[in-house]
């Protein structure tokens, strides 16, 4: 026992030399930490005071809140586009107007087709027959680019030149 106590007293000036420098580095790190701490700090209390939140909670529920109105809003002008566009593909929105000389060698190119149709070949083809004495005008209504009443190669023509446009 003698022995070991004779080993410690040499080795104590060691060992306490090394608890000092163990308890610096210590120290030291706890200072180092201690400044980004305060420096964390004094950003969130910037961030927080910047605003008139008084909790990160209450600005992270109200940014929910917010984020689920325009979801919603959202959702609504989908459905409203959608609708139009539904609305769109029933419009008659091609045109096409062919003028013709209806009598061969008299007259000028007075007589026209027009044809008014939709997306669907739906929609109505309208013939004037010009001549020097009268003029005749006709209506016929289209149902998928076809008519029920008999159709005038002209007519024929114009429903086509209208079902190719965009």
């Amino acid at each position: 026992m003698l022995e070991l106590n004779q080993i410690i007293n040499e080795q104590i000036s060691l060992i306490m030399f090394a608890a000092v420098i163990i308890i610096l580095i210590l120290v030291i790190m706890q200072i180092v930490q201690g400044n980004r701490l305060r420096r964390m700090r004094r950003k969130y209390e910037a961030m927080m005071n910047g605003n008139g939140v008084e909790d990160l909670e209450g600005l992270l529920i109200d940014l929910k809140n917010q984020a689920e109105r325009l979801d919603e809003g959202q959702r609504e002008h989908k459905l409203m586009i959608e609708a139009a566009q539904n609305k769109m593909r029933v419009m008659k929105s091609k045109v096409a107007v062919k003028r013709y000389n209806a009598f061969g060698e008299r007259g000028s190119d007075l007589s026209f087709s027009v044809a008014i149709i939709d997306d669907g070949g739906n929609g109505v083809v309208l013939t004037s027959l010009h001549n020097r004495e009268n003029s005749y005008i006709y209506a016929k209504p289209l149902e998928n680019g076809a008519s029920q009443y008999p159709l005038s190669p002209e007519e024929k023509e114009v429903i086509a030149q209208a079902q190719q446009q965009n």
